[in-house]
């Protein structure tokens, strides 16, 4: 499968995108002049990273960076708070003050990653969002927004989910937006749509949503402030909510949702109530503590306003708890806030962990304090909605945040038992063992692994109208299959799970030699994961799908010896590779680190590469770099990992200092 094809699959093109016409330039290997390494500055660089790393640790042992999305969230959370009529004044100009600072001065709109094209429904919550806070609509930020939103047809042009917002502030009407009633949590598993069949992500924001849509919530805003200047056509009369369908499957889809439309009034009121109250319970079941339903953004807000709208009191219990978890995605910067769709803490640890134990004089105290802390966060016999498919496996996983056992990650998983496998204490061996089986009876049937699910391979799903975002099931990916077959080969069980995803691998590979990258930008980054998991599964290195990955590797590094990927690659495969504009540290260390686990660490690309980093090391003895590191779902909602371009870099001087001390010492 291409590029193109995965694409359309995973997500489609935001409204008003337009791919830059302009390309960086590409160079061979053979055209660069050879760079020689200094020894004595990577050695005092790389001591020096490694220090100030340390020194990030928290007192408990983990790691945690901010995780920063696109001013979607915060614009929402602002917009929560005079939903509910629970404004903090303060925090909510802090916040105004980020969105300002973050609006694009070519284009007057808000894009979904720095750098990016104009996205009109990140500008028209942020437009929003500002006018509640008090910002007139005259002035000069606001009508360069009103203009460029106008420009691109208003806000009917929206996507589904800014659209329903809009219908509960009472600025669109409820025609306007797909049907989500609850009485969908109580389909049955056979039906075509089940939320079983629905990603994780999906299902957690879907059934409280389905609770505000089925009682047609209605925003407090205490202010009265409307955005109708940000229609073309008067809201009521506006006849085009909905795109045209342009395959028989949508169309089907469409007409399904004609119908529900007219059908969902008239539900007896015992259906409803009961659906409703089954939904009420799902939600309340995953509530999660104070980290939040999902652990993510968007859900912990439907639930928060579900629940509010629903009759809990202010101080119940479950809204404190609630409201706890969408205060501790904030962050405050004093004279500005933001908020971050969820917290990374087991990520960014393990990745860390990595990063260091490719130091042979690596802090052990430091590292196995990691370790421990890690092994804490296991989630081993807790309810999760995995064991629909898998009842009887065992528990092992690891959650991407702080608690999220509901929804143990595949690839956080298969990353921490990579580096308690690393780490020569036994005390490790039982949470290894179990982390190992748990990934070996989540494989899907094509080989592959998913982030969360098995077999979450219902694409005709995102062919429905409330998917606008393309992003609705979890499909196994190259990367996290990289992951999981790299951990198990390296364990040296399961070999007929690791050469099954093997096989998956070598079919997912791109006519140009590199990997899709579902969970990074991009093509370099599954180049890198696949690479990395063929060497830890003791796969030939070289084979003709490694020496394709190499070639393609070399083939698109910069002039200034790094590489850097556009996230513009997710919406056009050939900028697979490229960057309009500069590398990236992390990005190189990608590279880096795939053509050394290909057995290239003496090549001219990989000491160019180490010099791009060992010349962009900042003051502070890390590196740091503003661009989007990955999407959330591609092409419509990207991240950024403020630790990739920190303990990325640190991974791959790590690894090249402990390769070229062994050829020394043997030589």
């Amino acid at each position: 499968m291409d590029g193109s094809q995965r694409i359309s699959d995973i997500s489609r093109q935001p409204e008003g995108f337009t791919v830059n016409d302009v390309m960086s330039s590409t160079y061979s290997v053979s055209n660069l002049n050879q760079d020689e390494i200094n020894v004595e500055e990577l050695e005092n660089k790389f001591t020096q990273a490694r220090s100030a790393m340390l020194t990030l640790q928290k007192p408990d042992g983990h790691w945690c960076f901010p995780l920063e999305a696109d001013c979607t969230i915060p614009a929402e959370y602002i917009l929560m708070m005079h939903f509910m009529d629970e404004i903090d004044v303060i925090l909510e100009n802090k916040i105004a003050r980020f969105i300002r600072e973050k609006q694009d001065p070519a284009h007057g709109g808000w894009p979904l990653y720095y750098g990016g094209a104009f996205d009109i429904s990140c500008t028209i919550k942020s437009y929003y969002a500002l006018k509640l806070v008090g910002d007139s609509s005259d002035a000069a930020h606001m009508i360069r927004a009103r203009e460029a939103i106008l420009e691109r047809g208003g806000a009917a042009k929206a996507n589904v989910f800014t659209r329903l917002l809009l219908a509960m502030y009472e600025q669109i009407p409820w025609s306007g937006v797909p049907v989500v009633p609850t009485e969908l949590i109580l389909l049955p598993s056979w039906f075509p749509f089940h939320i079983s069949k629905v990603s994780y992500w999906s299902r957690t924001v879907m059934i409280p949503l389905s609770i505000l849509c089925t009682i047609k919530a209605r925003a407090i805003n205490p202010r009265n402030v409307d955005i109708r200047e940000l229609f073309i056509v008067p809201p009521e009369q506006e006849k085009n909510y909905f795109p045209q369908a342009d395959t028989w499957l949508k169309r089907a889809f469409m007409l399904v949702e004609r119908v529900l439309s007219r059908v969902e009034p008239k539900l007896p009121q015992a259906i409803r109530q009961y659906s409703i109250s089954k939904a009420e319970n799902w939600t309340l079941e995953r509530l999660n503590g104070e980290c939040g339903i999902g652990a993510i953004f968007p859900a912990m807000v439907n639930a928060h306003e579900s629940l509010a709208l629903l009759g809990y009191a202010y101080d119940h219990p479950s809204r404190v708890q609630c409201r706890n978890a969408l205060r501790g995605l904030l962050v405050d910067e004093g004279e500005r806030a933001w908020c971050q769709p969820c917290t990374s803490p087991v990520w960014d640890t393990v990745l860390t962990c990595l990063a260091l134990q490719e130091d042979p004089a690596a802090n052990q105290e430091s590292l196995l304090k990691a370790l421990d802390w890690l092994v804490e966060q296991q989630v081993l016999d807790e309810p999760g909605d995995w064991r629909d498919k898998r009842p009887d496996l065992p528990g092992g996983g690891w959650a991407f945040q702080y608690a999220n056992p509901h929804y143990p990650d595949l690839d956080d998983t298969a990353a921490v038992a990579w580096a308690l496998d690393q780490s020569d204490s036994q005390r490790y061996q039982k949470p290894l063992d179990r982390a190992a089986n748990w990934l070996a009876g989540m494989q899907s049937r094509n080989g592959g692994f998913a982030a969360f699910d098995i077999d979450n391979t219902y694409h005709y799903l995102n062919e429905i109208p409330f998917a606008d975002h393309g992003a609705l099931i979890d499909p196994p990916t190259s990367d996290v299959t990289a992951r999981c077959v790299g951990l198990l080969g390296k364990y040296g069980k399961h070999q007929r799970e690791v050469w099954r995803g093997i096989s998956f691998l070598l079919r997912e590979q791109e006519k140009n030699g590199s990997w899709f990258g579902r969970w990074g930008t991009n093509y370099i980054y599954g180049t890198w994961s696949v690479l990395e998991a063929f060497q830890l599964a003791n796969f030939d290195m070289q084979h003709t799908s490694v020496r394709r990955a190499v070639k393609w590797l070399e083939s698109v590094q910069r002039v200034d010896g790094g590489w850097g990927e556009t996230n513009d690659s997710y919406l056009d495969p050939q900028l697979a590779g490229q960057f309009l504009e500069t590398s990236t540290t992390f990005q190189t260390a990608w590279a880096v680190l795939g053509l050394m686990a290909a057995g290239e660490v003496n090549s001219k690309s990989v000491r160019r590469g180490i010099n791009y980093l060992l010349h962009n090391q900042a003051d502070d003895h890390l590196w740091e770099d503003p661009w989007f590191t990955a999407p959330g779902f591609p092409r419509v909602f990207y991240l950024r990992y403020h630790g990739y371009s920190k303990f990325f870099p640190i991974w791959a001087l790590a690894r090249y200092r402990a390769l070229t001390k062994t050829k020394e010492t043997v030589a």
